[in-house]
């Protein structure tokens, strides 16, 4: 048998969204760099939007993407991201097949051309039926969750909440009513965390509604795996990574973050990224730079577009599809905008002094870790709200927007993140944390041993 056959084999299943697949590829590429053949699967309406941004395979020795269907119907678009409860029921229901039947192939391919049989699977938190396949075949399966760990134990309490009566809600009205104003103390490893602070999912009536019992059931789901590893690193979440620990235990549990300290290989966009901003960036004094970047999923209405667009009284960097012409000059001069900038190279550009952010992971753990820069936070969707919570509360390195954004209110929240006092200390406190990050991910950190410890524990048991 060719030496090739003994190399360990990964399948890496990220959920069919940009900000999952960005750190599966950057975990699937540290697998890579440590001797493991990988084979990444992508849907295949994301692995065409993959092709089309130019962000496709690499051509890289032993590593290979693969496909499977989504389980949805033809998108109307093939640039737009889908349904987010659409994706999550379907591949629950649709995906474990096609799976199995990949899995099936690659095996039996085993030996030719240098595949060695399938001998672990890494998947997304929220792609749980992978777990079935990988106890039909007896591998170790390890959940991936791309949210922070204060995002997952917010999570986890979705079916306290419902126990305790806290949700569903009475009525929509609890939503403005100051009732998720109500301060939960019993939480273990959340410090006063309010109804407001818990991911968007339990802002419903429903007691049917799709994602509050989609989210209980990945929880529940979650015992079944070998082990679960987060994007995030001790120092910055240790009382929440304690709390995790003990509910899920006996199962293991893994910070490997931020991966984005790890590896120089640059992450899979869904869309084509415009690097002009870079050029635009060298021009611009240490600093000086406000960053506005809302996500892939963030949906903001014209007003508020409009009403972010004029509050900064700095330059604005972000996607415009909808800004007014008479915004585009006013700003023509000391101010860029594209439709999808390389995220990580502006965060960690000297000319960028902030960041006006949506709070998904990805943007929080990348502000921390390439650029220690501090947040002006306003959470739209999912784990959002939690993020922000724990960067304005928790880590004081973020300063919160209100929902019912003003030009005014913005306008504020930018001087002082960007001159005020308040925003110094905001800085010192992220500069700090991104020296934490660097020392989790450098060789004897926390971060360095977990993942050899993950890699010879479980994917190599």
């Amino acid at each position: 048998m060719a030496a090739e056959s003994y190399k360990p084999h990964a399948v890496c299943v990220p959920f069919p969204a940009q900000g999952h697949i960005n750190p599966m590829l950057k975990l699937s590429n540290l697998l890579h760099t440590r001797g493991f053949f990988v084979t990444f699967v992508n849907t295949d309406y994301n692995h065409r939007r993959l092709l089309k941004s130019g962000g496709g395979p690499a051509g890289l020795p032993d590593f290979r993407f693969a496909t499977i269907p989504d389980g949805l119907p033809p998108s109307e678009s093939e640039d737009s991201t889908q349904d987010i409860p659409s994706l999550c029921d379907s591949t629950s229901k649709t995906c474990l097949e096609p799976f199995r039947n990949l899995l099936t192939e690659l095996n039996s391919s085993s030996g030719e051309a240098g595949v060695p049989p399938v001998t672990c699977i890494v998947a997304d938190g929220t792609m749980s039926f992978t777990l079935k396949a990988a106890e039909e075949l007896g591998l170790p399966a390890v959940l991936f969750w791309t949210m922070g760990g204060c995002g997952i134990l917010a999570s986890m309490q979705y079916e306290y909440l419902v126990q305790k009566g806290y949700i569903p809600l009475k009525d929509m009205n609890q939503i403005t009513d100051g009732y998720l104003e109500t301060t939960l103390d019993e939480i273990p490893g959340m410090k006063r965390i309010r109804l407001k602070d818990f991911p968007s999912f339990i802002r419903t009536t429903d007691p049917q509604d799709f994602m509050l019992n989609f989210t209980i059931q990945q929880a529940h789901a979650s015992q079944r795996a070998t082990a679960i590893i987060f994007n995030t690193f001790d120092a910055l979440e240790q009382d929440t990574l304690h709390a995790i620990s003990a509910a899920y235990a006996p199962l293991p549990i893994y910070s490997i973050g931020p991966l984005i300290n790890q590896t120089t290989r640059a992450a899979a966009s869904l869309w084509k990224e415009d690097n002009s901003c870079i050029k635009w960036l060298d021009a611009q004094h240490p600093g000086s730079v406000l960053y506005v970047n809302f996500g892939s999923i963030t949906v903001a209405t014209r007003q508020q577009l409009e009403e972010f667009a004029w509050g900064p009284t700095r330059a604005v960097e972000g996607g415009g599809a909808a800004l007014p012409p008479e915004f585009m000059a006013e700003v023509r001069d000391r101010g860029v905008v594209v439709g999808w900038a390389p995220q990580e190279r502006v965060l960690k550009h000297p000319a960028t002094g902030g960041f006006l952010t949506h709070c998904g992971w990805n943007s929080t753990i990348e502000s921390i870790a390439n650029g220690g820069l501090p947040l002006i936070c306003w959470p739209f969707f999912a784990d959002q709200q939690t993020n922000c919570r724990y960067s304005c509360v928790e880590w004081g390195i973020g300063f919160e927007i209100d929902t019912d954004v003003k030009r005014d209110d913005v306008a504020a929240a930018v001087r002082e993140v960007m001159d005020g006092d308040k925003g110094k200390k905001m800085k010192e406190r992220a500069l700090e944390l991104k020296r934490k990050a660097e020392e989790a991910t450098a060789p004897g950190g926390s971060s360095y041993v977990n993942l050899d410890k993950l890699i010879k524990d479980v994917l190599l048991r």
